[in-house]
């Protein structure tokens, strides 16, 4: 009986306690699972955030400058060229089988008035390079530009070499110097080996010159036509892009006449000549909608799936296997009986074995989205390979509303 007591009198204590902490709390959420509800919320609304975020994307483009997306014309750079030699390399210059090498050295002597015999020259120190440099619109003369330097002969490597002052000019007149380039090449990695054995990073015969490049003379620009008429010209023809662009000018210079030709050119009349610059630099400024055509880029060498725009899916039911062979080879060998004059032997048994993983089906609502695709690739849990096959086969069904590149 006393033990009955007790019993009743420890449960009323702790029906006691947890009445008075519900009194307290009023009934509320412990404070760890408020928490937790709240961070969930925020996750969802910050999804929600991010999903029209890319819908409005998708529909009206992204906020960019003009400047991102276009350039004036003759405002641009021009490729000169020219070839010359990197001496002071370690042995690992042109061999015998490059004449031209040891010819160019010759006569690069000889300007100095030292005549060598280019048949009996033997040093591997030296290298015949094609150099290459972007002159950049507005170039002065004085300015320094980056040079680029290419082995074309049968060099290992270009490390530690310096470049001989060369000439550099245009394919249309070669005789006309724009820049002078000379000094130490940069390859950024390295050629190693030795008993057959060898380690190579990046490319050695490729290397660069930083500020290398002396500009002798500038181009003539032209990048005012006619009465005060600039051109803005698109990197990507669209039409969309290129009427959102006339818009933004013409609402903030309402003085300009602006009118697009076509999918790249808007044509901007000025009131002087003289507005040219003031003009370009605030037009550069302006902030449009740059449409996004739907597209997707497939590069099969490496893989790469590249999908942008508002790219939109039709019904369609996938149905993706794959079939697995697998080939075992296991030697076993044979020992000759005692005194049997017979030699051991070893024989490869060759099992081969194939099998095909049960296909997996998804159904493709309609009008489904970047995102939806997205997650349709991620529950099929396929490869690249796979994802291309797949990509392909929607497209030539048509339910994949976007155009579709192949590298």
């Amino acid at each position: 009986m006393k033990m009955m007591t007790w019993k009743v009198l420890a449960v009323g204590l702790l029906l006691g306690v947890w009445g008075l902490a519900h009194a307290q709390t009023g009934g509320a959420v412990p404070e760890n699972e408020a928490a937790a509800i709240a961070q969930r919320k925020q996750q969802e609304e910050a999804q929600k955030r991010r999903e029209l975020a890319i819908r409005n994307a998708e529909t009206n483009g992204i906020p960019v400058e003009i400047a991102a997306i276009g350039g004036f014309r003759g405002a641009r750079s021009n490729t000169i060229l020219g070839y010359g030699l990197v001496v002071g390399l370690n042995g690992t210059g042109d061999s015998k089988q490059v004449p031209a090498t040891t010819t160019a050295l010759a006569n690069a002597l000889t300007r100095w008035g030292t005549l060598v015999d280019p048949t009996k020259f033997t040093a591997k120190n030296i290298a015949i390079v094609s150099v290459t440099a972007e002159l950049p619109p507005f170039a002065a003369p004085g300015r320094k530009i980056d040079i680029t330097v290419q082995s074309i002969g049968d060099a290992k490597s270009l490390e530690g070499g310096v470049l001989l002052p060369t000439p550099l000019g245009t394919m249309v007149d070669s005789t006309i110097a724009f820049a002078i380039a000379s000094g130490s090449v940069s390859i950024g990695g390295f050629n190693a080996g030795n008993s057959g054995s060898s380690v190579r990073m990046n490319h050695p015969t490729v290397g660069r010159v930083p500020n290398g490049g002396d500009i002798q003379r500038g181009v003539d620009t032209q990048f005012v036509f006619g009465e005060g008429v600039i051109y803005l010209d698109l990197d990507q023809p669209d039409f969309t892009t290129a009427q959102r662009v006339r818009d933004a000018i013409a609402k903030s210079f309402p003085s300009l006449g602006v009118t697009a030709i076509d999918a790249v050119t808007i044509a901007i009349q000025m009131p002087s000549p003289d507005l040219a610059v003031d003009v370009i630099s605030q037009v550069q400024k302006l902030e449009v909608f740059a449409n996004t055509e739907p597209t997707v880029i497939i590069n099969e060498r490496t893989g790469t799936i590249v999908v942008g725009g508002n790219v939109r899916l039709g019904p369609a039911l996938i149905a993706h296997g794959a079939l697995r062979v697998t080939i075992d080879s296991e030697f076993v060998t044979s020992q000759p009986l005692p005194l049997s004059q017979g030699s051991t032997t070893v024989t490869p048994v060759t099992q081969t074995n194939a099998g095909e993983a049960p296909p997996q089906v998804v159904v493709v609502a309609p009008n489904a989205t970047l995102d939806d695709l997205a997650k349709i690739f991620q529950a099929m849990d396929v490869s690249a390979r796979d994802i291309i096959a797949i990509i392909q086969a929607l497209s030539q069904q048509g339910a994949l509303k976007a155009r579709v590149k192949i590298q």
